[in-house]
């Protein structure tokens, strides 16, 4: 593996005398930092950065993934028993991410297809 390294840069040298790598796009500028790097308590940064790497993702988007899947499996489905057990586990969901992502859990939240439903068995009663 030495002899690998030790041609990698020696070629890495040579392209740098040749003026290879000066005037690239970005060049002086500040690497783009993830996103969500600030939201990250300190902490946890190296291990979510590793788990990142690795192809994991953190619980919060892990779980708002979830959300987003069930949400498009919602839109067809259309037996009303069906939909209200996604409903229900949609609901599930968005009270796991209030309290994974240690924010105080909003009801109004949990309930946003509660008066879709609700409407539609009033109407069929």
């Amino acid at each position: 593996m030495l002899i690998f390294q030790r041609i990698a840069e020696q070629k890495i040298l040579e392209a740098q005398k040749q003026g290879v790598f000066n005037n690239l796009k970005g060049e002086f500028e500040p690497l783009p930092c993830d996103e969500n790097y600030n939201k990250i308590p300190c902490d946890l940064r190296v291990s979510y950065k590793i788990l990142k790497n690795a192809g994991f993702l953190p619980p919060e988007l892990e779980i708002k993934k979830e959300i987003q899947r069930e949400e498009e499996l919602l839109e067809l489905i259309y037996d009303e028993e069906e939909k209200s057990k996604k409903v229900k586990r949609l609901n599930k969901l968005i009270m796991k991410l209030n309290i994974v992502s240690k924010k105080k859990v909003d009801m109004e939240l949990p309930q946003k297809y509660y008066d879709k439903i609700e409407t539609k068995f009033i109407k069929k009663t």
